[in-house]
């Protein structure tokens, strides 16, 4: 199955993206997602785990999931960048005219009654790619090759 472009996935309303744990344990994360030119587009709060292991081991997965996560297709290899210098800034407007301004409103407020931070970071998600530089990533070790 070939990996998609950024913008056949443009209208999807959540993606899940699968990091690595410096052992090799995938985490997924079901996000909402935007699409900017060939690149999409996640924001998630700052001191969250998915932002240490991407800083950390930029090699990721990315498929179509539901809400709570389930996968509606196959998951495709990505490289993952933290954008920053007001980065966050354009991701926020991508969301808001996706999904709507109250929405990202209220995920704002939802974060503050539960005591979390709403500073967040952009990530910028590049789809397919070359990843055979990545030997040391946790995808390409022995036994869990893609």
């Amino acid at each position: 199955m070939s990996t998609p472009s950024a913008r056949a996935m443009a209208d999807v309303p959540y993606v899940s993206l699968t990091s690595y744990k410096q052992d090799g344990t995938p985490v997924s994360t079901p996000l909402m997602v935007a699409a900017r030119g060939e690149f999409l587009f996640v924001w998630t709060r700052k001191e969250s785990g998915r932002v240490k292991r991407i800083r950390r081991d930029p090699v990721v997965r990315i498929g179509v999931c539901d809400i709570r996560g389930r996968p509606k297709s196959a998951q495709w290899p990505a490289t993952a960048r933290i954008i920053g210098g007001g980065g966050e800034q354009m991701v926020r407007e991508l969301m808001a005219a996706k999904y709507g301004s109250f929405r990202i409103k209220y995920a704002d407020l939802w974060l503050k009654l539960r005591r979390k931070s709403v500073e967040r970071v952009g990530i910028q998600i590049t789809l397919g790619g070359d990843l055979a530089d990545h030997d040391d990533s946790p995808v390409f070790r022995e036994g869990d090759r893609l």
